[in-house]
């Protein structure tokens, strides 16, 4: 839709124009093996007033030059990129660009080829999760963004010149009263947070973290600047994937709350720190992030620049913390802390974002259970303290089969129906159909039931033998009666089935 389109529904000030200008390069150095680069194309605003930086530093604030080519470009690095490219160690100079489609909203006719050349040829993941009515769809998405920058563009304004000292007193405004009434048990197993996220208007995860955030201290007590802290939650938020059926937002404030949850265990509240807060709170929120909808085989059978990248070793979960520290760079969230502080959370957070591939899941069971057996777990020691940190984002990424079954269900539908839109895609371009990805031959109960038997179940009574609190109980009897629905339902469809086929049979 052109913009001229739009401007009976909306005002003046949604009429951006975004023209194509040259990008002034920048870097900054980053402790470690990565470096974080960073170049902005700000685009025009029609405005009266100078637009801050941290307001057009969003997404979709980048365009490339019509007349540059990324691949045929003699010198890629001064091209624009998106907020801080992953780090690398390679010749090929194409990987500086590496970043997930979903993130990189830039047009053909800019020049730029959305997959490496030695990628499946035929696969645009853009498309992966378009329906058919793309046209009506692509309007309202324009019409949301527009709205959303206008959101963001009047809270930062909101926040400017607020103190620090009496700045949080203004954030109850934004909430609701029935979310103000939610946050308020944010600490119950039961917290429902699909009806969080309508009462936020899908906001939940920066509503959340940012609550919680105050809830245990960490804005006094690191010093965190709130407009900082809040530009960066709004950054972590719009870096997931809306179109994720489960790999979303909500999920990130579910896995955060369920996180929160654990760090109040009575074995955990005791020993823990303020910074083992922080690095918890922070990996729960951005576990996730950027994440395309489709597994590490899928990356890998269609040779997508992230596997090559990562060497098809915890492809998703390197993506995810790259991608967290390059928004904690372009926040400057921790601005303030000395070079080593900012190093060791950073390689804390990396260590816990990657504890969560799926593929280490007996590594940590077995090294849980040994610690166990042996009582070789002292929480005074800030290493074994971690372990078990990475063991609780764990059993929070995994623990929808250990909520009460309404919320449960809903979860389990979600992310069947991601697997089996990554089948259909793979039918599609005549790939092998991943494990648990052909709808054809697969169910939600059928997935569910594995999922609780092999995965879920023997980590969630280790972690109740660590904590033997309530709470732990609880999650346990939630996933046998979950596991014992799945199985009812399972084998109600397998008896309708068979009275289907004796009609059948019968009428032939």
């Amino acid at each position: 839709m052109h913009a001229s389109a739009l401007s009976p529904l909306l005002p003046p000030f949604f009429l951006l124009c975004f023209p194509q200008r040259p990008c002034v390069p920048g870097s900054r150095s980053v402790p470690g093996s990565m470096a974080v680069c960073y170049q902005y194309q700000l685009p025009v605003l029609p405005l009266d007033r100078p637009v801050p930086k941290h307001v057009l530093s969003r997404r979709g604030a980048i365009s490339f030059s019509s007349s540059s080519s990324l691949f045929g470009c003699a010198n890629p690095r001064l091209l624009s990129q998106r907020r801080g490219a992953i780090s690398y160690e390679s010749s090929d100079q194409t990987a500086l660009y590496i970043r997930m489609l979903g993130d990189v909203r830039v047009r053909s006719r800019a020049g730029f080829q959305p997959e490496r050349r030695d990628s499946h040829p035929y696969i645009d993941f853009r498309l992966l999760h378009l329906p058919p009515e793309t046209v009506e769809l692509a309007s309202a998405r324009k019409i949301r963004r527009l709205l959303s920058f206008q959101r963001y563009f009047r809270s930062a304004h909101l926040f400017r010149d607020v103190s620090s000292l009496n700045s949080l007193c203004i954030l109850d405004d934004d909430y609701s009263g029935q979310a103000l009434c939610m946050l308020e048990k944010n600490g119950s197993w039961n917290f429902d947070i699909f009806l969080f996220d309508r009462l936020t208007n899908g906001n939940s995860l920066v509503t959340l973290a940012f609550h919680l955030f105050k809830h245990h201290g960490l804005i006094e007590h690191f010093k965190l600047d709130l407009v900082k802290l809040r530009r960066f939650l709004v950054m972590v938020q719009e870096d997931y994937h809306r179109n994720n059926p489960y790999h979303n937002a909500v999920h990130a404030a579910d896995v955060t709350q369920a996180m929160h949850c654990y760090l109040k265990e009575a074995k955990f509240a005791e020993s823990v720190s303020p910074w083992d807060i922080l690095v918890g709170l922070l990996a729960a929120a951005t576990h996730d992030m950027d994440h395309p909808g489709v597994n590490q085989p899928f990356l890998i059978k269609t040779s997508h620049h992230l596997a090559n990248l990562y060497k098809n070793t915890s492809v998703l979960e390197n993506h995810h913390w790259r991608s967290a520290v390059c928004i904690l760079h372009e926040s400057k969230l921790f601005s303030h802390f000395s070079v080593e502080e900012s190093y060791q959370i950073e390689r804390q957070l990396g260590s816990l974002i990657l504890a969560t591939d799926i593929s280490r899941q007996n590594e940590f069971l077995s090294q849980l259970q040994t610690r166990l057996d042996m009582s070789d777990l002292y929480l005074n020691d800030a290493c074994h303290r971690h372990f078990m940190l990475q063991i609780a984002l764990k059993c929070a990424d995994i623990s929808n089969p250990c909520r009460p079954w309404e919320l449960s269900k809903q979860w389990s539908e979600k992310v069947s129906q991601e697997f089996f839109h990554q089948g259909d895609i793979e039918r599609k371009y005549k790939l092998d159909i991943s494990k648990l990805c052909d709808r054809h031959t697969e169910t939600v109960a059928n997935i569910q039931i594995g999922f609780i038997t092999y995965v879920v179940k023997p980590l969630f009574v280790e972690w109740s033998r660590f904590t033997n609190s309530t709470l732990s109980q609880t999650m346990l009897g939630h996933l046998s009666l979950n596991n014992a629905s799945w199985k009812g339902l399972l084998q109600g469809q397998t008896q309708s089935g068979e009275e289907t086929d004796s009609v059948c049979r019968e009428q032939d």
